[in-house]
């Protein structure tokens, strides 16, 4: 299998190179508020943003697919991910892992570096490194893969996601002669609530894969939200991921809050539909890495997820 550096994929990211990096404008801040009471039924917008009408050619045989991540000083989380597919490489269909990481970010940068000479079966590796200010916006980076990729099916997820012993295969046989512009997982399995240092076994950055170490509980999921979106790839390169909606398609200075994903659903107008999709796993975590501000802020967030985590409980 050939390999793929961080150099040579990197070069292949130019054409969002020139992309603003500055903060969002009162109309831009507008055109997301409107879209959010939209999703909810509050401001009837369907005609400026009208449901797209795909014909979509059901793909039979070894699909391929295309699963694309961010990651920004989520090493740590990356780590597993990596290592669930270097563990259990698909064997029935072909799989493209694009991540999208910025150089500052050098521990993932190293990571990468570490997997590009793993050699996988099945498995190709495409490291995107881009400004940290386009991984802000995570839709920036969904809508340039949905637009060149070529893939039968791509898969939108997050770098704290793993794909567990014939997760992919099953898949691709599910799939076979599928229709749908949208699917996901009818369940997923959701670790508690960790923080970095239960993660996080060494300095070095290395593969990793969970053997035991870490305990998961099998949650029904009922729509294909965040890093459970399954996008056919034609939809996805007639109209990429939130393509038509400029707020979601700028470089912004600090993380932002992750409302594209309703967005993305009510733009095509479905939820997606369940298919059984094995062994699909996810870490939750504490601390959120990818914010910036104060330190008062970020213990505010942490323990606002603490209570929230002790309410699901009961």
């Amino acid at each position: 299998m050939p390999r793929v550096t961080t150099e040579e994929v990197a070069d292949h990211f130019h054409s969002y190179a020139g992309l603003p990096v500055q903060p969002p404008s009162r109309w831009h801040r507008w055109q997301l508020w409107c879209l959010r009471q939209a999703v909810h039924g509050l401001l009837p917008l369907r005609q400026l943003w009208p449901r797209y009408d795909l014909p979509l050619r059901p793909r039979q045989g070894r699909l391929s697919f295309e699963l694309v991540s961010h990651c920004w000083q989520y090493s740590h989380l990356l780590e597993y991910q990596l290592g669930s597919l270097a563990a259990h490489p698909p064997r029935d269909c072909q799989v493209t892992l694009t991540v999208y990481y910025s150089r500052e970010d050098t521990r993932t940068h190293s990571l990468l570096e570490l997997a590009s000479r793993t050699s996988v079966p099945n498995v190709r590796w495409n490291w995107r490194a881009v400004p940290k200010e386009h991984l802000f916006r995570r839709s920036v980076g969904r809508n340039h893969a949905a637009l060149n990729t070529e893939a039968d099916w791509i898969w939108f997820t997050d770098c704290d996601l793993m794909w567990g012993e014939k997760c992919l295969d099953t898949l691709a046989t599910n799939l076979q002669d599928c229709g749908s512009v949208l699917v996901y997982p009818r369940q997923e399995n959701l670790t508690t609530l960790l923080n970095e240092d239960e993660l996080v076994q060494s300095q070095a950055p290395a593969l990793r894969v969970p053997c035991g170490a870490l305990e998961f509980t099998t949650t029904a999921v009922t729509k294909a939200k965040g890093p459970l979106q399954i996008m056919h790839g034609d939809a996805a390169r007639a109209i990429g991921y939130c393509r038509d909606v400029a707020a979601c398609q700028r470089a912004e200075p600090v993380f932002q809050k992750c409302v594209e994903d309703t967005v993305f659903r009510w733009l095509l107008g479905t939820h997606g539909t369940p298919v059984t999709v094995p062994n699909v796993s996810r870490i939750r975590h504490l601390a959120k890495g990818r914010y910036s501000g104060s330190t008062t802020r970020n213990q505010v967030r942490t323990w606002v997820r603490k209570v929230q985590e002790r309410l699901r409980g009961n």
